[in-house]
């Protein structure tokens, strides 16, 4: 069963899907554009957490936590990288 996650801006959804799969590329992952979520398997291999599609009720929430911070950390550190650039470039104006 898959969380459905709600944004702060209606209508990011798509954006938000591009932008981690544009993240995670440029991480090394092959990542297909169309699902970019499934990315989470292949950090969850290279972490050695067994991730499979499906329950993973007996996955440990560190394990977990990998994963998601891995995948989330690797997002985080773009989006200020791109405030950052933001701020330089305004102030250039």
């Amino acid at each position: 069963m898959s969380r459905r996650r709600k944004y702060a801006v209606p209508g990011v959804e798509r954006g938000m899907q591009q932008f981690k799969a544009e993240v995670m590329r440029r991480e090394g992952y092959n990542v297909n554009p169309d699902r970019p979520d499934d990315v989470k398997y292949e950090v969850a291999k290279e972490l050695g957490v067994p991730l499979e599609p499906g329950d993973n009720g007996d996955l440990s929430t560190g394990s977990a936590g990998k994963v998601g911070g891995r995948i989330g950390g690797s997002m985080v550190r773009e989006m200020i990288r791109l405030a950052q650039q933001e701020l330089v470039d305004r102030k250039k104006e």
